[in-house]
């Protein structure tokens, strides 16, 4: 009877994906306006706690997409983390920094007809390459030039804060805070505060925030998930930049402050690049773009931001498995990060209090 169970089981999975099949297949005839475009794979990646993303190899038998062509969907996970926006305004995103020439995926088309595939989602073209962070960051036929690269990724930032508000395409998003610090740490108090659990060494990170605060800077675009694991890398050069979901307006230092948190560096410490290569050489990058440099002041602050905020994250996603309401093996084990995290918080706020 079990064995009939797992058969019928498996049955209804292989009907839903064929439906879902030739849902898509008939969307993308109508978004390339010729007939006959066929799916000849769809593949979920992997990562992706809070997004769903899947790779399709569609031949398109005419006309300007004319060919085999390879398109990432990406859409909501079964339940996502409160602070990740939807997918039209991550689409609405992705064609604004495309068009301010900062390196990432081209978009395609945003889907908003649930009869399609039951959620929102919007395609984009694929990009070659890995964006594996624990590769990067120790394989040199990867990245045979650290420092390249490390330019690159700053003058990709860079390209993104000049984007200042006002920008009519992105009046979705909410209007920059006075200041960004304050609006930050009020936001992660909320977040803590809706925890059923205390969490005193977050609390105390807060605090430490709280006291020294920096003088609030000009707002522009803020990535706020610019990190090693979030780029794509091929043959030694950025080929995306991906994952733009917590986009929002807010102060420059935030998105250095995160690239170059001890967290993301994956085990490779000492490059202070996102375990990459040397901080110079990424703001090097950056500077000419943008003519100026982060204090070690401001690097330090903004790191231990970088720090509560993955800390308060990681209890978050514990809490969503737990809760049960998604039972994940990637959820739990990011909930087990959270010792870790603290330990670097009282790290940084060791020197002053």
């Amino acid at each position: 009877m079990a064995a009939t169970a797992a058969a019928t089981q498996d049955g209804g999975q292989e009907q839903d994906f064929s439906r879902l099949r030739v849902a898509l297949s008939n969307y993308l005839s109508e978004q390339t306006g010729r007939a006959g475009v066929q799916i000849r794979s769809l593949e979920r990646l992997s990562g992706g706690a809070i997004q769903e993303n899947w790779m399709l190899h569609v031949d398109v038998p005419a006309g300007q997409w004319q060919g085999a062509r390879r398109w990432v969907l990406r859409t909501d996970s079964p339940t996502a983390v409160n602070v990740s926006m939807s997918r039209a305004a991550e689409y609405a995103v992705l064609k604004a920094v495309h068009g301010a020439g900062v390196q990432v995926p081209k978009p395609l088309w945003l889907c908003r007809d649930p009869a399609v595939i039951g959620r929102d989602f919007f395609l984009m073209e694929a990009v070659g390459g890995t964006a594996a962070g624990h590769r990067l960051v120790r394989d040199a036929s990867l990245v045979p030039d650290t420092a390249r690269l490390c330019r690159e990724l700053g003058g990709n930032l860079a390209r993104l804060h000049l984007i200042r508000p006002p920008v009519d395409d992105l009046n979705f998003l909410p209007a920059p805070a006075a200041d960004p610090a304050q609006a930050t740490i009020d936001e992660y108090r909320g977040f803590l505060d809706a925890l059923d659990d205390a969490f005193p060494v977050i609390e105390w990170g807060l605090r430490w925030l709280q006291i020294h605060k920096p003088k609030p800077e000009a707002a522009c675009l803020v990535h706020r998930d610019f990190r090693t694991g979030n780029f794509m890398v091929d043959q030694g050069a950025v080929s995306g930049i991906l994952d733009w979901e917590f986009t929002g307006w807010g102060d420059w230092r935030e998105d250095i402050g995160w690239f170059t948190a001890k967290c993301w560096r994956f085990g490779n410490t000492a490059r202070v690049a996102g375990g990459i290569g040397h901080l110079d050489d990424f703001m090097a990058g950056y500077a000419a773009v943008i003519p100026r440099q982060i204090s070690a002041e401001a690097l330090r602050y903004w790191q231990l931001m970088a720090h509560v905020r993955w800390a308060i994250v990681a209890v978050q996603q514990a809490e969503r498995h737990l809760s049960g309401r998604q039972h994940s093996l990637e959820l739990a084990l990011t909930g087990r990060m959270v010792p870790e995290l603290e330990y670097e918080i009282l790290k940084l706020t060791g020197d002053s209090a």
